[in-house]
């Protein structure tokens, strides 16, 4: 079979050539990823109604926090793993990459068993309660096998694109994705299986996806392989720190994925609390494309990371820098543009997924302007928390993350809506956004100061 691997230089070649070759696979990819989301909420939405998006919705924190853990352990061994390389310490890459998947493995296995010991508690806690626990519930019970694919997906995506095949890890993406649409469409519609065929699909394509991530790393691999890791304590000890840093070190992919979760979690209760289970519905939409979103930014940052990485561990200060200025000049270019969609666009961008007249499409198509407010300063956040992440400083990159996710977020679900209304509700989110980007601003002009008081 013809090699995969694509003919890439994190060393020396040219930055924008460079960042090129990482970005338009990797953001394909993302965007097939995305394409089954969307499809998902448009089968969903059409063959199942509100009340079936509302379900999904309500299970998405747990779907969030596998992605996180996955993304968590992915940036760690790519981070780390890109140092190893740059140092030409490939032994060490191979050891940390086999520890990452190990590690990913059993903490999926881990979170699955207790999701299905206590799905009751689970449920409740998600906030699901009347006709919308028991559809939630019939989601979440075929839903769990995706635990563990996800995790070995998302760690694998980012494992293949630092071995020099970001084109595999690509395809990787996009047919797993096309056979969740299609698959979508065939339960729900020809089978009428519903909310348990939703579920289905997913498992499916998450096990496709597998299947191509272990294919690559058995037998396509050519630098980041498995390699046998020795079963005496002292190996396990070391086993263990590895692991430890790797987590430390990616930690703000988690809190990241984690803040989307709050962010589902907070507003699915306060929509509810002020608009009922038509309010759940409408914002179930913006969380459905708020993927959409992220995953743009994500792919710049992710395309970044490796050529940071490398180059902050071979000391390239000045081919970091540019890698930096270059990924955010993208990610503010890409945020105008998806901002202008969504405000201009928004009635019809609903209607993809609900029938018009509805009252939640209704809510929906007059709060999206306001969702989409904050777009510009996410893209600011998200690609520096990329490259806080790149270059070690995970403590920083959770502090953004915990910022714009957490902190800012929960104070303006609460404080908005008693101010401002139902118009509160939408507007929580850019609100976040862009304190958390004047924090950022604030903070690298005190350390500019401090910098020319010390010269």
């Amino acid at each position: 079979m013809r090699d995969s691997r694509d003919s890439i230089d994190f060393r020396n070649e040219e930055i924008g050539k460079l960042f090129t070759q990482l970005f338009f696979p990797t953001l394909l990819g993302m965007l097939f990823n995305m394409a089954f989301i969307f499809t998902d909420g448009i089968f969903v939405g059409h063959g199942i109604g509100p009340q079936g998006l509302a379900a999904i919705n309500l299970i998405g924190p747990i779907m969030l926090t596998l992605n996180g853990l996955g993304t968590m352990f992915g940036i760690g061994i790519s981070v780390v793993a890109a140092i190893h390389l740059s140092k030409g310490n490939t032994k060490a890459a191979r050891l940390n990459t086999t520890q990452a998947f190990i590690a990913g493995s059993f903490v999926s296995v881990l979170i699955g068993t207790l999701c299905y010991c206590f799905p009751k508690g689970m449920l409740e806690l998600l906030g699901a309660s009347g006709a919308i626990y028991d559809a939630a519930f019939e989601y979440y019970v075929w839903f769990l096998p995706t635990c563990l694919l996800t995790m070995l997906q998302t760690i694998g995506l980012f494992v293949i694109r630092l071995d020099g095949s970001p084109r595999y890890a690509m395809l990787s993406n996009i047919i797993p994705a096309m056979v969740n649409i299609a698959l979508d469409y065939l339960f729900i519609f020809p089978c009428g299986w519903g909310l348990m065929g939703a579920s289905l699909a997913t498992d499916i394509g998450g096990l496709v996806g597998v299947l191509m991530v272990m294919y690559y790393m058995i037998f396509k691999a050519k630098t980041l392989k498995f390699h046998r890791i020795k079963r005496s304590l002292k190996s396990l000890q070391l086993s263990l720190r590895n692991v430890g840093y790797m987590i430390r070190t990616g930690a703000s992919g988690l809190v990241g994925e984690l803040a989307v979760a709050v962010m589902m979690l907070t507003g699915n209760w306060m929509f509810k609390r002020i608009l009922g289970d038509d309010g759940i519905s409408a914002f179930s939409i913006a969380c459905y494309l708020s993927p959409l979103v992220f995953m743009m930014y994500n792919a710049v940052a992710q395309s970044a990371q490796p050529i940071i990485s490398y180059n902050h561990g071979a000391q390239q200060t000045q081919r970091v820098r540019k890698t930096m200025s270059f990924s955010l000049t993208l990610s503010i270019i890409l945020g105008v543009l998806l901002s202008a969609i969504f405000v201009f666009f928004s009635t019809s961008v609903v209607r993809v997924f609900l029938e018009g007249g509805t009252v939640a499409g209704t809510i929906a198509a007059d709060g999206l302007p306001y969702f989409a407010s904050g777009f510009v300063f996410m893209a600011v956040n998200i690609c520096l928390t990329g490259y806080y992440q790149s270059i070690e400083r995970a403590g920083m990159a959770v502090l953004i993350t915990s910022l714009r996710g957490i902190i800012f977020l929960v104070a303006a679900f609460v404080l908005l809506p008693v101010l401002l209304g139902k118009t509160g509700l939408w507007l929580a989110i850019p609100t976040a956004e862009l304190l958390t980007t004047l924090v950022i601003v604030a903070t690298q002009i005190f350390k500019s100061k401090s910098v020319n008081r010390e010269n």
